[in-house]
């Protein structure tokens, strides 16, 4: 079962997963970009090739962590529904209670 830690909203995983796979795809791009460049021996295209390997560690690194801590958030939210399920139907119960009459009154 995948829930939704309480600091995102629904529509936030999605955009999340597709973020993930757009910082994929472009890493993948800039590392056919450095292969394809790998011959040419200008000291600028040296330096752009060097800056490029560094943003792209620094992104693959912070997309990881990224990812871990959505992870790790997720398995505290399960456990936390687990342990007191009663609390939480209830908790959900009394929003979804507090939404509709302030929905209906509007």
């Amino acid at each position: 079962m995948e829930t939704i830690p309480s600091t995102m909203e629904p529509g936030d995983e999605n955009t999340r997963e597709k973020l993930m796979n757009d910082l994929k795809v472009v890493a993948q791009d800039a590392e056919e970009l450095l292969k394809a460049t790998a011959t040419d021996l200008g000291d600028r295209a040296q330096a752009a090739r060097q800056r490029l390997t560094v943003a792209l560690d620094r992104a693959k690194d912070s997309a990881s962590k990224m990812q871990d801590r959505a992870k790790e958030g997720l398995v505290a939210t399960d456990r936390c529904i687990r342990e007191h399920p009663y609390q939480t139907i209830g908790a959900a119960f009394c929003l979804g209670l507090v939404l509709g009459l302030l929905v209906r009154n509007k």
